[in-house]
């Protein structure tokens, strides 16, 4: 996987480049701002841009300002954002997009599940950080978002963060068909189809919550 990373943060950055050279992974670019992004993409031609939120000079939000272009002019490129606070609404317009991910700086410490996280997006794939599905779930209790059971708001978060059906009823230690009647009755609720192709139906969920926000 070749990997661009755009952070700010020094010790962070560097953090990075080695986790991902160690394990395998080429990091062709390792950036302190967005301003060469653009012309480091078309010359290293990445899978996977990992993005600050909040980079120089304003320190608001070049990060998601510049996955928004990279998403506009290469759909396909994994973006993953990093940011130190959970901020839906900037990034509301990104969430649910194939090759999209969001998390929380924090999330890096599990080296296993950030990396797993990455090669899911590169693969095209979408992830949320499940603090992040927390705040679009508790903006929506007047919505029929507030008529999902605990468990089934469990799932759905799983479900944000690209799990399968087989991984979400690991992680809760319930069976897989506990899970898919889960995920039925929730979607149900929700009035959106279901689907055999997770990624459909985890995006499909997204673009609701986006839609709604």
């Amino acid at each position: 996987m070749r990997v661009i990373l755009a952070e700010d943060q020094v010790l962070l950055r560097e953090g990075l480049a080695r986790l991902f050279g160690d394990l395998g992974h080429e990091v062709t670019s390792a950036l302190g701002d967005v301003t060469e992004l653009e012309s480091r993409i078309s010359s290293d031609d990445p899978d996977l841009v990992v993005l600050d939120v909040r980079m120089p000079p304003t320190h608001t939000d070049e990060g998601v300002t510049a996955a928004r272009a990279i998403k506009a002019d290469r759909p396909e490129l994994g973006v993953l954002l990093l940011s130190q606070h959970v901020e839906t609404s900037s990034t509301a317009d990104l969430l649910g997009r194939p090759a999209f991910g969001y998390l929380l700086k924090d999330r890096v410490l599990d080296v296993r599940e950030f990396l797993d996280t990455c090669e899911r997006v590169a693969r095209g794939g979408s992830v949320l950080d499940p603090k992040v599905v927390a705040a679009l779930l508790a903006s929506r209790d007047a919505s029929p978002l507030a008529h999902l059971s605990e468990r089934e708001r469990q799932v759905l978060a799983l479900m944000a963060e690209g799990l399968s059906n087989t991984a979400i009823a690991e992680r809760l230690v319930l069976s897989a068909r506990t899970v898919e009647a889960h995920v039925g009755h929730l979607l149900g609720k929700l009035d959106i189809p279901d689907s055999q192709e997770t990624n459909r139906r985890v995006l499909a969920v997204l673009a609701w919550l986006r839609d709604e926000h």
